[in-house]
């Protein structure tokens, strides 16, 4: 939940829009309602509640905010999501795939470019994504090149740089040798995992986002500095 997420919700409904339950959870209600508050304040059309949406929608009570990226409010939310051991799948997961269209068979099936594709396409609806999201490399030409910083889209090589595999997630955090990564499918769930920069291929950021100056989040094996960014 993203405190001012649930403040621009309130404040829509209260404009009479439509951005569903204010949960403080970034979905397509609610980017559907910024929508149209932006087509009636004659605003760009985005869906993104940028600096001057934000001063249209609260005045001069205006919130002010170092750089949303709703997509990682629901990689956040998402966290703890785990798939289904031996026969089945995760139905969380298998709908990720059924919304926007992809062909899955199931979480046996590697799902970290999935799980991107998700936390992208239900918060960014006009970001173009990869023809093949689920291959973690295809990400490498997603949106425009970065330097890591949060909110990222990080790709790595797996096994070999040679092998064609990899993994891909957002940037959380750094230290001096490795990269925090918040992705799906590492140890079959989400949630933030060390990766060795020497393993680094690319960085990527949404083209349809505002590119705000990138943080860069210190942190450390015994945690911290995350939950502190995103705040």
């Amino acid at each position: 939940m993203n405190d001012l997420t649930m403040r621009i919700q309130v404040r829509l409904i209260e404009r009479g829009y439509e951005p569903g339950p204010a949960d403080g959870i970034w979905g397509r209600r609610t980017i559907a309602a910024i929508r149209a508050f932006q087509t009636d304040q004659m605003l760009a059309v985005d869906g993104i509640a940028g600096p001057q949406t934000r001063a249209r929608l609260f005045g001069s009570e205006a919130p002010l905010s170092p750089g949303h990226l709703p997509w990682m409010d629901e990689a956040r939310r998402l966290m703890g999501t785990r798939e289904v051991a031996g026969r089945g799948s995760n139905p969380v997961i298998e709908d990720w795939a059924a919304r926007l269209g992809i062909p899955y068979r199931g979480d046996d099936i590697p799902w970290c470019g999935l799980f991107v594709a998700h936390c992208i396409g239900a918060t960014l609806p006009d970001e173009v994504l990869p023809a093949h999201p689920l291959g973690a490399r295809n990400w490498a030409r997603f949106g425009s090149d970065c330097r890591p910083g949060l909110g990222s889209i990080l790709v790595f090589w797996r096994e070999s740089r040679a092998s064609g595999k990899g993994h891909v997630g957002f940037y959380a955090g750094e230290d001096d040798t490795g990269l925090y990564v918040l992705g799906g499918n590492q140890s079959d769930a989400v949630n933030i995992k060390r990766l060795p920069r020497t393993q680094f291929l690319a960085a990527r950021w949404p083209a349809t986002a505002p590119a705000d100056a990138l943080r860069i989040v210190q942190m450390s094996l015994s945690g911290g500095g995350f939950e502190t960014a995103l705040a």
